[in-house]
């Protein structure tokens, strides 16, 4: 009579357990330090797009000449070569900062108030009068951006344990997006709610920008509210045998010892081009996507409507998406789907290249490249997090794996126009799905070798 009885025990058991599960996957977003590291994406989202489009219509208000404009793209260069002085913060510790909250949340209230000034001095330049103070007000807040940004990196991959990673970098992305939307919408509005009130231009972008400062505040709350990474003491200690070295000579050894740690790893130099190549075909399918849209003969209200809405909120769900099968399944099967997702979804757009202005085939191409875009980059994080375990290099190596990874958007992607010119719409997006082929071999060459099982990411 006992058969039978375990038979019925057994799938209330599964249930029950495949309920926990469920639970558990949703209260890991609940958890505080994911949180903290919610508010720390909010805050890493929102300077970006003060030195970049809305600091672009502040320009254009000022009438300042369109060449000019073209130029200050080049404000944004600290967040593609922050792993320069990312050394710095692993080798040094900030006077006084340091000792009252600790190593990474002294370099996290640093950066963070010297954004806020920043962001203040900035608003108080005028682009009419001298467009050259802005690109060097505009310089200094993208450069303590980038620091806070290299902080944050390191204090997220210390902080969280391995069960837990992809869930605070999925928190991340979402917040980080939300923070992007809030300076570039919002100011918008309220630029023109200022001038409603009877204030001239200039003064509204000043009180604009002063009013986007305050967002900071949310990033130094979640500095104070969190808790300093145990992995800390380790570089505590390290600091303290060191202490009376000159502080370049300490920089320029850890420089050297991030790299011969990475460097002497097994497989690293397919590690490193695995990681330049992973986010290559999203990134060249969506550096022209925008001139894509335009050219099929949408309107700008149409494409920033469907990008703004439904593509936003299919990249918000993306990114938990992403976070969820990272913490289900080991990391090798989760880059897997990520990798064959993102890169599928692209054929999308050669498929709306075929048929032509079609509003509701724009959407759905739109929303599956956002959706599939946010799971593939949400695990892909949370590898390069996999791999910067050394307390003592992580901000130096994490900030030079982002960089190799962002080759795709800034270096690869430059002759994009030119293989649309050779070959037309269709076959790019064909194109760009095609170079994906190599990163997917790459894996299943470092899967079969058990690189990552040697990485040790806990699976829940």
């Amino acid at each position: 009579m006992s058969a039978p009885q375990d038979t019925a025990i057994a799938p209330a058991a599964a249930k029950a357990d495949g309920r926990a599960r469920f639970v558990d996957g949703l209260t890991v977003y609940l958890k505080p330090r994911v949180l903290v590291v919610l508010l720390l994406g909010f805050s890493s989202g929102f300077p970006l797009i003060l030195t970049g489009s809305t600091l672009q219509a502040w320009m254009s208000d000022s009438h300042v000449d369109l060449r000019t404009i073209g130029l200050f793209a080049a404000v944004g260069l600290p967040y593609a070569v922050k792993f320069l002085w990312a050394p710095f913060i692993d080798a040094l510790d900030v006077p006084l900062l340091s000792r009252l909250l600790g190593r990474r949340r002294g370099w996290l209230l640093l950066s963070q108030l010297i954004l806020m000034a920043a962001i203040v001095l900035l608003a108080f330049c005028d682009p009419a009068v001298s467009p050259w103070t802005v690109a060097g007000g505009a310089l200094l807040v993208s450069t303590a951006s980038a620091t806070q940004d290299i902080v944050v990196d390191a204090f997220r991959v210390e902080s969280l344990p391995d069960e837990e990673q992809a869930a605070g970098m999925a928190s991340y992305v979402a917040a980080y997006r939300i923070g992007t939307l809030v300076p570039s919408a919002g100011a918008l509005f309220l630029v023109a709610g200022f001038v409603q009130f009877g204030m001239d231009v200039h003064a509204a972008w000043t009180a604009c920008y002063i009013a986007m400062a305050f967002l900071v505040v949310v990033g130094v709350i979640a500095t104070l509210l969190a808790v300093e990474p145990e992995k800390s003491t380790v570089a505590a200690a390290e600091h303290a045998a060191h202490g009376a070295d000159n502080a370049l000579r300490r920089t320029l050894a850890v420089a050297i010892t991030s790299l011969r740690d990475f460097l002497t790893r097994d497989m690293a130099i397919a590690i490193l081009v695995f990681v330049a190549l992973f986010k290559l075909a999203d990134a060249l399918a969506q550096s022209l996507t925008t001139a894509f849209v335009l050219d099929m003969g949408f309107s700008r209200t149409e494409l920033a409507t469907i990008i703004k809405g439904v593509g936003f909120a299919a990249a918000l769900l993306g990114g938990f998406a992403g976070g969820s099968i990272a913490r289900a399944l080991p990391l090798s099967t989760s880059l897997w789907i990520g990798a064959v997702l993102q890169t599928v979804t692209i054929l999308a757009f050669s498929w709306q290249a075929s048929v032509g202005r079609n509003v509701g085939l724009l959407t759905f191409a739109i929303t599956v490249e956002q959706f599939t875009g946010a799971i593939g980059t949400v695990i892909f994080v949370a590898y390069l997090s996999a791999l910067c375990k050394n307390p003592l290099h992580t901000a130096t190596q994490f900030a030079l794996l982002n960089a190799l990874a962002a080759l795709g958007r800034t270096v690869f992607s430059s002759g994009a126009g030119f293989i649309v010119h050779a070959t037309g719409w269709v076959w790019f997006f064909v194109i760009c799905a095609a170079t994906a082929i190599p990163s997917l071999i790459l894996l299943a060459w470092m899967q079969r070798r058990g690189h990552f099982a040697s990485l040790g990411v806990v699976k829940v």
